[in-house]
């Protein structure tokens, strides 16, 4: 969206998001988690505000290796955008910005998780390349309700020329399983 400004998270942010959080489908962090993600991976923390000054999405995320000391991933922790805002490309802007930042570090592929049940999420990241690498047997907890399945949804970067990060696994995997 072309009357949006793409800046760099800072602390005044934390009085000012809650618009953005209180959407259900968003989760939803302590301070201290926030704090935590600034600290370590500021480059990949992105905020969207609109041109009266208006937070109106973000992205936080980080760089990670889970199989060893060269196969790094850049993971989304959270990317949300405030329900008047959305169809208007913000959130692919968002995602870019994140797979950019871990192109840059040589990753070989973007992940993020998101709930089974939210399909327009879902065919975004699809229209942006992603595919469903596994289902997360009750990877979500709902109070006072069942556990949801979340759905780990990868791309891969240039770093991975076969696509090998990206092929899905045949069988759901639980919740305790992954790392």
């Amino acid at each position: 969206y072309r009357m949006t400004i793409y800046r760099p998270f800072n602390c005044d942010d934390f009085f000012k998001y809650n618009n953005i959080n209180l959407d259900p489908l968003t989760e939803n962090y302590g301070i201290p988690f926030y704090l935590s993600y600034i600290s370590q991976w500021p480059e990949y923390f992105r905020m969207a505000e609109s041109a009266s000054g208006k937070l109106v999405g973000y992205i936080m995320g980080k760089s990670e290796s889970t199989r060893g000391v060269d196969e790094w991933h850049g993971h989304v922790t959270a990317v949300t955008v405030s329900p008047d805002y959305r169809k208007l490309g913000i959130g692919a802007s968002l995602i870019q910005f994140l797979e950019d930042v871990s192109e840059k570090k040589n990753c070989y592929f973007v992940d993020l998780y998101v709930r089974a049940s939210n399909a327009i999420a879902v065919g975004l990241y699809e229209k942006l390349g992603y595919v469903v690498y596994r289902r997360v047997l009750g990877y979500y907890s709902n109070p006072g309700q069942p556990d949801e399945d979340g759905l780990d949804m990868r791309k891969s970067l240039s770093r991975d020329k076969e696509k090998k990060f990206m092929i899905p696994l045949t069988q759901p995997v639980s919740a305790d399983d992954v790392t």
